[in-house]
């Protein structure tokens, strides 16, 4: 009898009697027992990998993942060359956009020091702080609300940044067109309401000023169009808003996928649910907001003159929950399906839908809005072979995540999961699956089980309380991880539109990933506002009402 043998042999009859002696004490005995087994199942179940899904592959899968981690961020080339800044809509997302360049207002930057200094596991100092310098100065502000140009011009000259005491201080402009006029500046960030971002970018375009332009692109589908036209033919450097372009994950999931490891996938289910007014648009009235400190008139320029309203109490609402109506805003499509939308369009490379459809209603919030609180749409890809199904609700926080259907396995990322975007995403084998029919019938998969978890963020604890802020961290747009260290996706996004300046090339979210986005939700929302299922034609870049009479 050879050693190994003997060893093997010495190691089965140690566990043959332990448990045979085990059994003679019934309680202790039966627990000790099970929690073997459990043990023995877990140590399987973790051997899972997708190193063990095909071991054919050299290097296995899961080294393979793990090679192609998305690059970190460079350090150096936001260096290489100075940059000034304007920005046009200093509101909430304005904000947080210019944070993400490097300037935060004395007021935040003293109450997120002191609840950090109160609360360890608040990181929003400490991740601010410590984001790379971009070498650039914020030269530019232009807000219809006095308060909002000065908290700008505040946040350009605070010397608590990464980048220490800035270089230059804001200047004020009343009228954009001023802004835009002044020949030092080298890009703006539009962070309106979507109704003013077609009108804005254009005239940034012809002059020659690169954009990152907030989501959603534009209020109509024509305005999109015509933004990418212009975009197209000056030849600027255009970034969308969508900072989940740099989430980590979702790079990861896009390699997943691409192994086939899903299997093919005919079904994708997205889902927005919040339960708060904040949640709602329903955002508070400022107390200095007047006739005296709002240009209401300016405000409402685009809208057409029949929808103009008299400055007043009506007027303020609109002012600060502008999302609530068609006539400033994109609704849920593009407000909260155009993250998720982008998410999936950068996983899997979808493109525009042929057909869109859509229905909802405003069954909770009776404010006088005229956007629905509850909407359903459906996206079909009949090349593709593949659906994708969008559910929202402002009246429920039920978590249920993103789900991407293969016919081997389904990716979850969010939701009742536990595996949110800023934490990953899990893949659970489908227990009819082809693939992986031998592994699950041979008892190497359980299909109770993810044959594959990828939780970057899992060993770190954050001070996220509110459930808008949950929200935002489960969808992976409050801040994402490189090589395990938090970083703040808004200010990766930025950066890719600067160093893209820098070096000619294009980020991650140009025109074309932007125009598929747009005209993707603005036909769920024509269908909702007409009624009827809508097309796109690739030939024309036109959509069309879908003439069931030909079917």
């Amino acid at each position: 009898m050879s050693e190994n043998t003997k060893k093997e042999n010495g190691k089965s009859m140690n566990r043959r009697d332990i448990l045979k002696g085990l059994a003679t004490v019934p309680v202790l005995g039966l627990f000790l027992v099970n929690l073997w087994r459990k043990i023995s199942r877990d140590k399987l179940i973790k051997s899972n990998l997708l190193s063990d899904l095909n071991q054919e592959k050299t290097p296995p899968i899961f080294d393979f993942i793990q090679e192609k981690t998305p690059p970190t961020v460079i350090s150096g080339l936001s260096n290489s060359r100075h940059l000034n800044l304007g920005i046009i809509g200093y509101g909430g997302r304005g904000s947080h956009l210019i944070r993400g360049a490097g300037f935060a207002t004395k007021e935040w930057t003293d109450t997120v020091s002191e609840n950090a200094r109160k609360n360890k596991l608040d990181k929003q100092f400490e991740t601010f702080m410590t984001q790379e310098d971009l070498n650039v100065s914020l030269v530019g502000v232009c807000d219809l609300f006095d308060v909002r140009a000065e908290q700008c011009i505040d946040a350009s000259k605070n010397d608590v940044r990464p980048g220490g005491k800035p270089k230059e201080t804001a200047k004020r402009y009343k009228r954009y067109t001023d802004l835009l006029a002044n020949k030092d500046i080298d890009a703006v960030i539009v962070a309106t309401p979507d109704h003013w971002h077609s009108r804005i970018t254009i005239d940034a375009a012809k002059e020659g000023k690169n954009v990152y332009c907030e989501k959603g692109l534009t209020r109509t589908f024509d305005e999109a169009i015509e933004v990418y036209d212009v975009v197209k033919k000056t030849g600027i450097t255009f970034q969308l808003g969508h900072q989940n372009r740099q989430v980590e994950a979702n790079e990861k999931a896009k390699q997943i996928i691409e192994q086939g490891l899903l299997g093919k996938i005919n079904l994708v289910e997205l889902a927005t649910n919040r339960n708060s007014p904040w949640g709602a648009w329903v955002w508070g009235i400022h107390p200095e907001g007047n006739a005296q400190t709002i240009d209401w008139d300016t405000f409402q320029e685009p809208v057409d003159v029949k929808n103009r309203i008299p400055f007043g109490e009506e007027a303020l609402k609109r002012f600060f929950r502008w999302r609530c109506w068609f006539d400033y805003g994109t609704g849920l499509s593009g407000d909260l399906l155009s993250h998720d939308f982008d998410a999936i369009n950068q996983i899997m490379d979808l493109g525009i839908p042929k057909y869109a459809s859509s229905s909802g209603g405003i069954y909770y919030y009776k404010d006088g809005r005229d956007v629905p609180d509850v909407w359903n749409a459906t996206f079909e890809y009949p090349d593709k072979d593949l659906t994708i199904l969008y559910s929202a609700t402002l009246s429920s926080n039920d978590p249920r995540g993103n789900r991407i259907m293969g016919h081997d396995a389904t990716m979850q990322m969010g939701g009742q999961s536990g595996g949110g975007s800023v934490h990953g995403f899990i893949v659970t084998a489908d227990s009819e699956s082809t693939q992986y029919k031998d592994r699950i019938q041979d008892g190497i998969i359980n299909t109770k089980y993810p044959i594959y978890t990828y939780s970057p963020g899992s060993k770190q604890i954050d001070g996220v309380t509110s459930a808008t802020s949950k929200y935002f961290a489960n969808k992976g747009l409050l801040y994402t991880y490189r090589e395990g260290k938090r970083v703040d996706p808004t200010h990766l996004h930025v950066k890719d539109l600067l160093d893209s300046i820098r070096s000619g090339g294009q980020p991650k979210c140009n025109i074309e990933v932007a125009l598929h986005e747009a005209v993707a939700c603005h036909m769920a929302t024509e269908s909702y506002l007409q009624g009827k299922q809508m097309e796109w034609d690739e030939d024309t870049h036109t959509i069309k009402p879908v003439d069931k009479s030909k079917a």
